[in-house]
């Protein structure tokens, strides 16, 4: 009897221990930061879709593009034309944590992760500086970088003949959850 509880015991946490190794969301935010001469704006999404995988260190993400909301419908329709999303509906990164992480901590951790972002079809090398913790409900991951509009080769919009600075800044935050088995 002593033996089988000792079995089970094993089996239950073996087990959620290699299920709790890779991470997913649907539901994670990405928001952007833009400016322009007098005046700035943000648009963000509730859609950030990703997958961390920490046995061997892979993150993938991507949103949809026809997602972003800068709460003027103007300005979103002139931003979607802008980044073609018929044609280039997504915008993803995929890489690898180059930096240690804990799994077995609750306490936030700086991260940073090297990868492929895309977007409007064009990929750049990029490094992004992050945190990262373990909680009862999940992986909680916060992130940012600036994105360089004419590295992805699009032209900055403009409003009333002043251009978008070329220059914007992306967050992310996400809640994932272990996969299942």
């Amino acid at each position: 009897m002593k033996r089988t509880v000792l079995s089970a015991f094993f089996v239950l946490f073996t087990s959620s221990f290699c299920l709790a190794q890779s991470f997913k969301t649907e539901e994670g935010k990405a928001t952007f930061y833009s400016k322009v001469p007098l005046h700035s704006f943000e648009g963000n999404s509730e859609n950030l879709t990703g997958l961390i995988n920490l046995d061997d260190g892979t993150i993938d993400f991507y949103i949809d593009l026809e997602t972003l909301d800068t709460g003027n419908g103007k300005r979103d329709k002139d931003m979607k034309l802008t980044l073609e999303t018929k044609k280039y509906p997504f915008a993803e990164f995929f890489g690898k944590l180059v930096s240690d992480f804990d799994p077995e901590s609750f306490s936030i951790q700086d991260v940073t992760v090297r990868g492929t972002f895309k977007i409007h079809g064009e990929e750049q090398e990029i490094e992004v500086n992050g945190t990262m913790q373990m909680r009862e409900d999940g992986l909680f991951i916060t992130a940012g970088w600036i994105l360089r509009l004419l590295d992805y080769n699009i032209e900055p919009p403009k409003i009333l003949f002043i251009k978008v600075d070329q220059e914007q800044e992306i967050k992310i935050e996400a809640l994932l959850k272990p996969v299942d088995g």
